[in-house]
């Protein structure tokens, strides 16, 4: 029996990079997408088949994924959409070119590559979209906006999708995850340093809060965990017979997921905007 073959995108560090490793010592067949050349001399060495893939550009999702289909002879089982950053920033800070940009990899991307992907599945009869929200994709939190609006329209695409889907072979899943212990902090920092004007801004004395957060290289919450942690989900995800429509990871998103259930939001809000 052909191995399962699966397309991970954002595999340079974290979350990607863990699930294609344990992903491929596991008996996929493994296909992980990175945008930078020493990234992909390293997941290459790593034993990993390294793909190409900005997912800022289109022609490079279609070639990525040409690349997959003449090594599977035109198949794939699952995609993991994973690649993703986050841009801080008040939103009256924020410009809009920028919120474009966060849109463009963390949305239009994805959604450009689960449309090529879908023809696919359906020729085959069979496939699996998991798609790695966030606790920031069904809560929100200050200076967090452009990435919040993205998660939130991540979960809105995928809930429609899957009512979609409801008559094929074919499923879709979220993964929720809260704090990991990822790379994600330090591209944030750059983001915010190279698009927000904060000296200027009036909320100066908050930001540099943020950027002592930032900056800090330990967990940013002793709730944090090691991105292996949204792997065994991932798995689960990939091979119940039965997969959930979403799936929380990490204590602090199991208790949002509560606390938005029972609160008024006035009383959310007053904890959310301490985050």
């Amino acid at each position: 029996m052909a191995k399962k073959s699966i397309l991970i995108t954002g595999c340079s560090t974290g979350i990607g990079l863990d699930a294609a490793l344990t992903l491929s010592a596991r008996g996929y067949h493994v296909f992980a997408s990175a945008r930078n050349d020493s990234d992909l001399t390293r997941l290459t060495d790593k034993g990993l088949k390294a793909v190409y893939l900005d997912l800022a550009d289109a022609d490079s999702i279609s070639q990525a994924l040409n690349t997959v289909l003449a090594a599977t002879d035109g198949r794939l089982d699952y995609l993991f959409n994973n690649g993703a950053y986050g841009q801080p920033g008040a939103i009256e800070d924020l410009p809009t070119s920028v919120l474009k940009e966060q849109f463009e990899v963390n949305v239009f991307g994805w959604h450009e590559l689960t449309r090529q992907v879908l023809p696919i599945m359906r020729r085959q009869g069979h496939g699996r979209i998991i798609q790695n929200s966030s606790v920031l994709g069904f809560v929100c939190m200050p200076y967090r906006g452009a990435y919040n609006a993205s998660k939130f329209a991540l979960e809105g695409l995928s809930d429609t999708l899957r009512l979609e889907l409801r008559d094929s072979n074919i499923d879709v899943c979220l993964i929720e995850p809260g704090p990991i212990d990822t790379a994600f902090r330090k591209n944030a920092l750059t983001a915010f340093e190279n698009n927000i004007d904060w000296q200027q801004s009036e909320h100066k004395a908050r930001y540099q809060k943020q950027l002592e957060r930032l900056r800090d290289p330990k967990p940013s919450s002793r709730f944090t965990l090691h991105a292996h942690a949204v792997t065994q989900v991932l798995i689960d995800a990939l091979e119940s017979k039965n997969p959930k429509a979403r799936y929380s990871v990490t204590f602090p998103t199991k208790l949002f997921v509560w606390l938005k259930r029972i609160l008024p939001t006035s009383w959310l809000d007053s904890i959310l905007v301490k985050g």
